[in-house]
């Protein structure tokens, strides 16, 4: 038997498997209103025609001017709900359910003039200086991460991700090395994640599961280690969150410490955040092999295994890993003749 391909439940979420798609910018909202496009309904039902569990739907932004760049999806106003109902419905005719996952690129809004922040650190020399948010824009932001919330909900989401890594907003209030405030969000870091879940909490049902992206450590000189991130994951823990996706840095150029970028590299921080808070967790980074994948599944490492790039260059890496391992799958009829 297969621990990968084996169910799972997540309060009162229940995935057929453990396999996962982790969100990935696809940049590709044609007339920059933040409404997905053909595109992006062909992207995430092909996942899950091939075999995933748990389809996650690439960073939607909260406001025009937290996105990435212009191309990027958003959940700000309520006539973009039609376009994420559509691909909800159709992803949910094949067996597998799927998430968003909300965030605000923060300082690293790219096409924002000037982009906000946590403070006025820009990502780098060659970057835009961030303007930081005043304490009542802070508080004003948080009511656009519950309404995003709202409108998810609306659509039919099965489970909602906040983004807290990879240096994206909430990950740049919970950085010591970014944020330098001196108001009540610089004093407590956790301050404004914690509103955030709670916010969202209150407008999602009791039985959704709420999924959290954290990066477990920093690269750059002077980040945080693991020993900081866990402090504030279990703030974030006891504020609402039921499942941790555990990545790394993100924040800025890497320093003296680099990602090993090997393949799974980051599944000790997984693990770690397993062990520690005792809540389920989402395991990433170059876990592409199916032998792998389910390895950090069966040795007790991580509930769920995130396959990103390896989904990329393959829509039906779900149904292949199941061959791989146990030797039979169960496709699409119309695709039977294949396997």
């Amino acid at each position: 038997m297969s621990h990968l391909f084996s169910p799972i439940t997540l309060k009162g979420l229940t995935l057929k498997n453990r396999v996962v798609m982790p969100p990935m910018c696809q940049y590709s909202v044609e007339a920059k209103d933040g409404i997905p496009t053909d595109w992006h309904f062909v992207h995430y039902v092909s996942r899950a025609v091939g075999g995933t569990g748990l389809v996650i739907v690439e960073m939607t932004d909260v406001e025009p001017d937290g996105r990435i760049t212009d191309f990027d999806l958003g959940l700000w106003s309520d006539e973009q709900i039609p376009a994420y109902e559509r691909i909800v419905k159709e992803v949910h005719k094949h067996d597998a359910k799927i998430g968003i996952q909300i965030a605000h690129a923060g300082r690293k809004a790219t096409d924002a003039n000037p982009p906000v922040g946590a403070s006025n650190i820009p990502v780098a020399e060659n970057w835009k200086v961030p303007r930081p948010l005043s304490t009542q824009e802070v508080k004003e932001m948080v009511i656009k991460y519950k309404d995003a919330a709202k409108r998810a909900v609306a659509a039919g989401f099965d489970t909602i991700e906040l983004h807290g890594a990879h240096g994206y907003l909430i990950h740049q209030f919970h950085s010591p090395a970014i944020n330098n405030r001196t108001d009540e969000y610089g004093k407590n870091l956790s301050k404004f994640g914690v509103e955030i879940i709670q916010a969202v909490r209150s407008v999602i049902p009791e039985e959704m599961p709420l999924l959290f992206r954290i990066s477990a450590i920093e690269y750059m000189d002077g980040g945080y280690d693991l020993e900081h991130s866990l402090e504030i994951a279990k703030k974030y823990k006891e504020a609402g969150v039921d499942v941790f996706h555990v990545s790394s840095g993100g924040e800025g150029p890497a320093g003296k410490l680099k990602p090993a970028n090997t393949p799974g590299y980051q599944v000790s921080f997984a693990r770690a955040y397993k062990e520690a808070l005792n809540v389920p967790v989402i395991a990433v980074g170059i876990l592409e092999d199916a032998n792998l994948a389910e390895q950090t599944v069966a040795n007790g490492e991580a509930e769920l295994v995130g396959v990103g790039r390896g989904m990329l260059k393959d829509p039906y890496w779900a149904l292949h890993a199941e061959e791989t391992i146990t030797g039979k799958v169960t496709p699409p009829t119309q695709y039977e003749r294949g396997f």
